[in-house]
């Protein structure tokens, strides 16, 4: 229940907040906000982040068919963990509210533009979807990398670390490779 609350949560958010901005702002004059921290820039993006793969719009828009569907019928079932149905939530919603706007957003279905709108300095522009798929991966991160907690919420078993011996020294007097000196 916790997955589906955060995944309508986020999609609902990442859809409301891109309707507003297509409303609201104009692609050629940005809204400066937080003493330019934030800027509200109205961009539609066929591509990936920083407009990468312009035109591959539909390849994007099956692969995130095939994320969002890999991750309902297969990892949602096995979350034991509230972390983990956070991250599954997040990443749901990122992947969803993205597939939106390629399906149903103009030039058409399988080719739309993901509508960006939110800038930081150095960054480039995007959305509430993106911030989704963020912060899932950084809860990712720490559930499995650094908490070492799986799916079902048990802690996982450290890998054993192989010890390595320093190499063993030669005396002047063993055979050995042949020196370049």
């Amino acid at each position: 229940m916790l997955y589906a609350a955060v995944a309508v949560i986020g999609v609902t958010l990442d859809l409301i907040t891109k309707v507003m901005a297509v409303a609201w702002l104009n692609p050629a004059d940005p809204v400066h906000l937080l003493g330019g921290l934030l800027r509200l820039q109205l961009v539609r993006n066929p591509g990936a982040a920083f407009s990468l793969g312009e035109n591959f719009t539909p390849v994007f828009a099956v692969l995130s068919a095939a994320v969002l569907v890999g991750v309902v019928l297969f990892g949602v079932r096995r979350i034991g963990h509230t972390g983990w149905a956070v991250a599954f939530g997040l990443v749901s919603a990122g992947v969803a509210g993205n597939l939106i706007d390629r399906l149903f957003r103009a030039p058409g279905p399988l080719h739309g533009h993901v509508v960006d709108f939110l800038q930081l300095p150095y960054w480039p522009i995007f959305n509430v979807a993106d911030m989704c798929i963020t912060a899932a991966a950084i809860l990712i991160i720490v559930l499995s990398v650094i908490k070492n907690i799986g799916l079902d919420g048990k802690r996982l078993a450290p890998t054993p670390r192989t010890r390595r011996d320093p190499p063993a020294e030669r005396t002047p007097n063993e055979p050995g490779p042949a020196s370049t000196d």
